[in-house]
């Protein structure tokens, strides 16, 4: 039997990127064959092999034959007589389908070296359109090689667009789309995923909550770039570069959903757009089943941006509520991510990049003054029930109120 290293790997290899993992395919085998020396198979739907010492996977070398609707509508053939060209055409880009031998050289049947140079994203054959996870495939490696200049080939991007257009894509089943897409905003430049699903039709048929941003206008003095769509791919960038954490992403992508269902006689104000968007962000968490931790701070930022844009405004009291509805006082670690999303959307426009956001810090110093009641020393002195709460809470408003004058602030009716 034959092995060789393929995949990622060898394209990350070419471009000078670092390789954290090789996956290897092995031609001219059988699954006893790898057993006898040790792998253990892991693949369910076809044979994949884990190193007895590397723990890295060998797959056997294999065909699919397109069977019936969606992803999963394919039928598997893995045995010897596969061979590694037939294996490397079944894959979904080029780039993704070369190959190296034990002794380093280089197996490119496809020019996908070539597509490489040129930065080029282009699909190996037609057998592409048979998989719609590839659409979102080719939207999420947009997005990691946007900073090297990569761009779809025309001829990929019209077949992703027929794709589209005969329903292939309304087959994704949620649980993929919502892989792929955590995935897609873990990347340096995760717009770009969206903006890829836009052009293609994708992004109408799977996020129509987004889609509908664009061409939505927005007040030209907050918001140099009008359109609520790109400033909301703008926000998205933002947040990238402030943090790595998918959560503070994905809330940042999602804080302005309401403003797609304002009525055109509004514009550009978006009046109650922040309750609005909590509707959209709760149907479009379900509908592709989105981790707590994603939609519970998605729905923060998309309520109380606006509040916290507003900090030194604020009265005391109703920067305690604040704090308490965001459990700052208990998660310290999710308010410091609220805080990231709203930094994103107040700095993600044209301009605005590298204004500070003092909101943040003051907000953390007002919380830290709030912390500094002791709750349960005034428990201990004998109050309970509502005295409790209401004293509990006179005191907090008190020291948030003696922490503005502090500030320089007025303390008094309002912070500012």
């Amino acid at each position: 039997m034959d092995v060789y290293q393929v995949g990622g790997s060898v394209r990350d290899d070419l471009l000078g990127l670092p390789v954290s993992d090789r996956d290897w395919v092995v031609v001219g085998a059988t699954p006893q064959e790898m057993e006898a020396l040790g792998y253990r198979q892991v693949g369910k739907d076809f044979p994949v092999f884990l190193h007895p010492k590397t723990q890295e996977e060998y797959a056997l070398a294999r065909t699919e034959r397109k069977t019936g609707p969606g992803y999963k509508g394919f039928t598997v053939h893995a045995a010897p007589d596969v061979t590694l060209e037939d294996d490397l055409r079944r894959r979904d880009l080029t780039i993704n389908a070369m190959a190296r031998t034990a002794d380093g050289a280089l197996i490119d049947p496809f020019n996908g070296a070539v597509d490489l140079a040129q930065r080029r994203l282009r699909h190996v054959s037609p057998a592409f359109s048979e998989d719609p996870v590839r659409i979102l495939r080719v939207a999420r490696f947009a997005a990691r090689f946007a900073p090297l200049g990569f761009e779809i080939a025309d001829e990929t991007l019209v077949l992703m667009r027929e794709m589209v257009a005969t329903g292939e894509v309304d087959t994704l089943v949620p649980e993929r789309v919502w892989a792929e897409l955590v995935r897609a905003l873990g990347e340096q430049r995760p717009a770009q995923f969206f903006e890829v699903l836009r052009a293609c039709g994708a992004l109408r048929r799977l996020f129509p909550e987004l889609d509908q941003l664009f061409g939505v206008p927005q007040p030209r003095q907050h918001h140099p770039e009008i359109d609520t769509g790109i400033h909301m791919m703008q926000v998205l960038n933002r947040a990238a570069e402030l943090s790595d954490d998918t959560r503070v992403r994905f809330a940042a992508l999602l804080h302005d959903l309401g403003k797609g269902t304002t009525p055109p006689e509004q514009w550009p104000r978006h009046i109650a757009h922040e309750a609005r968007g909590l509707v959209l962000i709760e149907a479009l968490c379900q509908r592709f089943r989105v981790p707590n931790d994603h939609r519970e701070l998605a729905l923060l930022v998309a309520k109380y941006h606006g509040v916290c844009h507003r900090a030194a405004e604020l009265r005391p009291a109703t920067v305690l509520d604040t704090l308490q509805a965001l459990d700052a006082l208990r998660r310290p670690e999710r308010f410091e991510l609220f805080l990231l999303a709203c930094e994103a959307d107040s700095t993600g426009r044209p301009g605005f990049e590298k204004r500070p956001y003092p909101q943040a810090a003051l907000l953390r110093r007002l919380r830290q003054a709030t912390m500094r009641v002791d709750a349960g020393a005034l428990a201990a002195a004998g109050l309970k029930g509502d005295a409790l709460i209401q004293t509990i809470r006179r005191e907090r408003i008190k020291a948030l109120r003696a922490a503005a004058i502090q500030e320089g602030l007025s303390g008094d009716d309002t912070l500012g």
